[in-house]
């Protein structure tokens, strides 16, 4: 057969002019989709990325000089990397670090492993009310602030009226503690009262992709004479897993961020906790409100986003050696 005059012009058509043209016309063909889109990326785009120019801010020694922002940033001088020693010389660096990512990895396994727990056992509630409202009861926590919190772990904890000191412990025959003066007991209350919040959150997630799960593979499953168990672990767990992993690696994304509400208002910035309270975020505040330092602070949140950014690249390249079909992208 002879080429076609057609596919002779098709084959001088260079390439990207091609690749240009499909997308115009894609364009053209989806122009509702992408006008219902655009309010969004104009959003994402003063919100996200214009703000963005800002990490300059963290190379400048930031003085007010003028009246605004631009006159301020414009007239400060340039310190190259100067704010980023603020963390290599203080020397809390190692415990804040430790601090920060100690908590946040705790957080991150014992939340995925207690929310999957509850999402599985709240799914195997028949009757739909108490279903509904122990969801509700477990959802509750995370609408309070942090502040709220606060005043409900100094109720229990406080020394001179709390009801661990004042009731419980006397009624146990056991001594009072002074709690706010004893750093080795709040990791572990800082971590009972992380997932006690946040667990109802993440526990409606999974419910909610257990709920979109065939039902024809358990009822297979039953036919085959499996157990509830069984069920479990050969169909809900293996069917979570993409969503387990995603958002691992959008938590891990956040190691070197820490819940500033969880650090500051529930051990209510009390010096004494300092070496098992102080991650970075409450170290830079309470350094930026004593020393006034705005270049300062900008250097660690770039220095907590890069680090943050490098630590999700890395963990999603592990994954997808592992497994590319349950990589983020």
């Amino acid at each position: 057969m002879g080429v076609t005059r057609t596919e002779v012009k098709e084959a001088a058509v260079p390439l990207k002019a091609k690749k240009k043209t499909g997308f115009l016309r894609d364009i053209v063909k989806n122009k509702v989709l992408y006008v219902m889109m655009l309010p969004l990326l104009v959003v994402l785009f003063f919100n996200n990325y214009l703000p963005m120019a800002g990490v300059l801010i963290a190379f400048k020694n930031y003085q007010y000089h003028g009246n605004n922002f631009f006159e301020n940033f414009f007239l400060s001088d340039w310190v190259g990397f100067r704010n980023f020693e603020f963390f290599t010389a203080t020397p809390d660096a190692f415990t804040i670090t430790r601090n920060t990512l100690g908590y946040n990895f705790i957080f991150i396994f014992l939340g995925l492993v207690v929310s999957v727990f509850f999402a599985i056992l709240l799914n195997e509630i028949k009757n739909k009310f108490l279903s509904k409202f122990y969801q509700a009861s477990m959802l509750l926590p995370y609408f309070m602030s942090w502040i709220v919190v606060s005043y409900i772990v100094f109720a229990l904890f406080g020394e001179e009226k709390g009801f661990v000191n004042k009731s419980l412990l006397p009624a146990l025959g056991m001594q009072e503690v002074s709690w706010y003066a004893d750093p080795m007991k709040w990791p572990f209350i800082l971590t009972f009262v992380n997932i006690w919040k946040l667990t109802g959150y993440n526990t409606v997630i999974y419910i909610a992709a257990i709920a979109g799960i065939d039902q024809e593979f358990y009822e297979a499953a039953i036919v085959d004479g499996a157990s509830k168990w069984q069920q479990i672990r050969s169909i809900t767990i293996p069917l979570l897993k993409t969503l387990m992993i995603i958002l691992t690696l959008l938590a891990v994304g956040k190691v070197f961020y820490s819940d500033f509400g969880l650090f500051f208002q529930v051990p209510r910035n009390t010096g004494a906790l300092y070496d098992t309270t102080q991650t970075i975020d409450t170290y830079v505040y309470n350094a930026l409100r004593n020393l006034n330092d705005v270049g300062m602070a900008s250097a660690s949140g770039l220095y907590q986003s890069v680090c943050g950014f490098v630590l999700v690249m890395i963990s999603n390249l592990i994954v997808r050696k592992i497994d590319p079909e349950q990589a983020l992208f």
